[in-house]
């Protein structure tokens, strides 16, 4: 036994010398910007093998869906001492080059980039945004090699901003410790904005695309505000650096976290505007919060990450929608919302959990799991068949949060409970928590069971029990719709070059019993040619519950009657107060869960 394992030690040494004498380094050049494509240069030196396999992430970390970058990928080759040398694909996202016994190869490849989004890469005239995990290959078997990126900027441009630490005196030249975060750091080449702003100790860059009606010196003071509330909850803000990169788009929307960055999709034309200023600092907050949850705090099985297949998780409802909830309190904290504004939005997210069919079919858990096959591939059912894990994670967040203020008499909330988990698995274990982990926590922290709160919320459909926990912080909600007999099809409808077609039929609705169907054109309702959404046309409207209606469709090309029989509208919706009259063990709950104090 000690020969054999003193063989086995000594192979792995010489492994593990040969890993360190390995190095990579990349040149990124603009050749056709115009025609969206960046021209990659990947330089491995220190092989020792006959063949060294490169390979293409297939999805991108925060994003749960396999995206199959390499299909962008095209003009691959590679060299060694200046000579072609032989390479074939070998699996869909790997390429083999057969190095010949040469120590170092050069390979060329070419990425094409058009897609709008902030975790897909564009390319065009005037900028370019990387996306790492589609743009840069990888060693395979060697994520921890260390890697330089130079980067040479197209005609004109004289801007780079990214996360990436850069190389002393060498313009545009940046190094990673591992591919891990180099995938996690995109890269924005171009002429942005850029600004800066200092907040919890860490100088944060913004880069700002696309132009905007943005005021510089009002968002370096507003975005200060949210980073100071979130480092306050984990008592350390974990960066010596930090790049926000905007995308200013005629419409925009969406963030993805990175390690030390973020890049968010905005509306140029709506930092003016108030809930448009509010709704993109509702951004940076949601964004910036998983600095700590996810990106350090994190489910075990998100990282190491493998990037050939599908990571899977039941816990994205912590990882995404704990974020979604903290979004709510920082922007509070940070005094952008009241009181009355911030418990009528969560009352808003509530009624949009239990206004959608799928809650009652679909868990939080199971959600988290099947948003690889689910999640990111929507359909015309999904809305009657699946939940989202942010959305159902945001109310999870908070019924959580207000139930272990109760429990705790109100010295207690669920910021105890994150900044724990991250010293114990982040800061003390190096590792991700498991979902009985994370549950063991908060019976820690609460000192009550949550067995039964797993059972019907996490892993269960249960309805939501809003009155109860807005209850225990002092806040009154109603419901408008309780008590009410609101005809109702159930169905959604749109224009298609003149024509009402049904996109969207809700689950046990009168659409849904009496057939009719996505993609339906409808022609008339009881003979009256269908001009506005069906649900609206006063045809409908002023019918009651139980009467019966004919509508006239157009499906396949064939036309035919249906009867529908009108049900009352299920949906409700919630209207909170603040309650004056809150006794004080309720205001002590109120004051931890929303104030944190």
């Amino acid at each position: 036994m000690r020969t054999s394992l003193a063989g086995l030690i000594v192979l792995l040494s010489i492994s593990m010398t040969a890993k360190s004498q390995m190095k990579v380094g990349f040149e990124v050049n603009f050749i056709e910007p115009q025609a969206h494509y960046v021209e990659m240069e990947m330089n491995i030196s220190g092989l020792t093998k006959d063949f060294v396999d490169v390979k293409m992430p297939v999805w991108a970390p925060g994003s749960y869906l396999v995206r199959e970058f390499a299909k962008n990928v095209e003009g691959f080759s590679a060299t060694a001492n200046d000579k072609p040398v032989k390479f074939e694909k070998v699996r869909k996202n790997t390429w083999r080059i057969y190095s010949a016994k040469a120590k170092s190869v050069k390979i060329k490849y070419r990425v094409y980039a058009f897609e709008v989004s902030v975790r897909t890469s564009f390319v065009d005239a005037s900028h370019a945004f990387l996306s790492s995990t589609g743009i840069f290959m990888y060693p395979d078997g060697m994520l921890n090699l260390p890697n330089t990126v130079k980067v040479n900027p197209f005609k004109g441009w004289e801007k780079v901003s990214t996360g990436l630490e850069p190389v002393s005196g060498k313009p545009f030249t940046y190094t990673a410790a591992n591919f891990d975060i180099l995938f996690d750091s995109p890269i924005e080449v171009g002429n942005q904005d850029v600004f800066e702003f200092t907040a919890s100790g860490v100088k944060h860059e913004v880069a700002m695309y696309g132009g905007g009606n943005y005021d510089k010196e009002k968002l370096k003071i507003d975005m200060a505000k949210i980073v100071d509330e979130g480092t306050a909850i984990y008592g350390e803000n974990p960066n010596k650096h930090y790049t926000f990169i905007v995308h200013n788009f005629a419409t925009g929307g969406g963030g993805l976290e990175h390690l030390n960055s973020t890049v968010l999709g905005a509306s140029r034309d709506k930092y003016a505007d108030q809930k448009g200023y509010k709704d993109f600092l509702n951004l940076v907050a949601h964004e910036y919060y998983h600095l700590w949850n996810v990106k350090r705090l994190r489910p075990v099985a998100l990282g190491p990450f493998d990037y050939d297949n599908e990571n899977y998780t039941t816990n994205l409802w912590v990882a995404e929608g704990f974020t979604s909830y903290y979004e709510n309190k920082l922007t509070y904290r940070s005094g952008f919302f009241t009181i009355e504004e911030t418990a009528q939005a969560l009352a808003t997210a509530i009624s949009n959990v239990v206004n959608t069919p799928g809650s009652r079919v679909q868990s939080a858990s199971e959600s988290s799991y099947d948003a690889w096959i689910k999640g990111y591939r929507p359909n015309e059912n999904s809305n009657n068949s699946t939940i989202s894990y942010y959305s159902k994670g945001e109310v999870v967040g908070m019924l959580m949060d207000i139930e272990i203020a109760h429990a705790t008499k109100g010295a207690k909330s669920l910021d105890d409970v994150m900044k724990a988990m991250y010293q114990e698995y982040y800061k003390k274990l190096g590792r991700g928590y498991t979902d009985a982990e994370f549950k063991a926590m908060v019976e820690e922290i609460s000192g009550i069971s949550f067995t039964d709160f797993w059972a019907k919320y996490v892993n269960g459909t249960d309805v939501v029990e809003y009155k109860k926990y807005f209850g225990y912080a002092g806040i009154n909600v109603v419901d408008e719709n309780e008590g009410k007999s609101i005809p109702y099809l159930g169905v959604a409808s749109k224009k298609v070059e003149g024509n009402m077609i049904v996109t969207a039929v809700s689950r046990n609705s009168a659409a849904w019993v009496g057939g009719l169907n996505v993609n339906d054109q409808v022609i008339t309702v009881d003979g009256v040619p269908v001009e506005v959404a069906i649900e609206k046309m006063p045809v409908v409207t002023t019918k009651n519950v139980g009467d019966v209606i004919t509508v006239t469709i157009r499906r396949d090309g064939l036309v035919r009657d249906i009867s529908l029989t009108l049900k009352a509208n299920p949906n409700v919706k919630l209207v909170t107060t603040v309650n004056e009259n809150a006794t004080d063990a309720e205001k002590a709950v109120r004051a931890v869960w929303l104030s944190g104090k």
